[in-house]
């Protein structure tokens, strides 16, 4: 994700600060989601904007709750800022249905999105499951194949394929060339 947004930084040289939108969960405990975010577009100079798409509760022991946004608050959410300031790139985050990753995939293209990082936030590093089949299915469907950058870790990559997460260097190339492949 840093490497993205210093891309996009760098590829906007002389302007006003790049404008990123994420879409993505909330972490009430300030380490993943949209705070985390905020936080890498902040140390990177990007002018970060958000789109709601969850509320979890959350802390380092594990999600304890979480509630969905209703999808056409999200397409609000998402319509509002790309119809007034516009975005040089989108991230998502955790997408917690089917519903979700459609409405967001949708605006990403009714709006014209050129440059999308999806990260596909399936498994949260508690090990809690974020997105059910349904959803993985959805988002190889509608937003993969539309991605610039794809941001999987390696319990991700294997639920994308359908596998075992990846554990050797010979299984991580194996599975971002099949990732390639989606």
């Amino acid at each position: 994700f840093r490497a993205a947004l210093s891309l996009l930084v760098s590829g906007v040289a002389g302007s006003a600060a790049p404008v990123m939108l994420t879409v993505a969960g909330s972490d009430s405990g300030g380490g993943a989601g949209i705070q985390a975010d905020l936080k890498a577009c902040e140390a990177l100079g990007v002018f970060g904007t958000t789109a709601l798409v969850a509320l979890t509760a959350q802390n380092t022991l594990g999600v304890h709750a979480v509630h969905p946004v209703p999808a056409a608050f999200v397409r609000a959410q998402i319509d509002a800022v790309l119809g007034d300031m516009g975005a040089h790139a989108v991230k998502t985050g955790m997408l917690p249905s089917e519903e979700a990753i459609a409405t967001v995939a949708e605006a990403l293209d009714e709006h014209a999105v050129a440059i999308r990082v999806i990260d596909p936030v399936i498994v949260a590093a508690s090990g809690d499951v974020l997105a059910g089949p349904a959803a993985v299915a959805a988002l190889k469907r509608l937003l993969l194949p539309t991605a610039t950058v794809l941001t999987p870790n390696m319990p991700e990559a294997g639920a994308l394929l359908g596998v075992a997460a990846p554990t050797s260097v010979e299984e991580m190339r194996a599975a971002a060339a099949a990732l390639l492949d989606l």
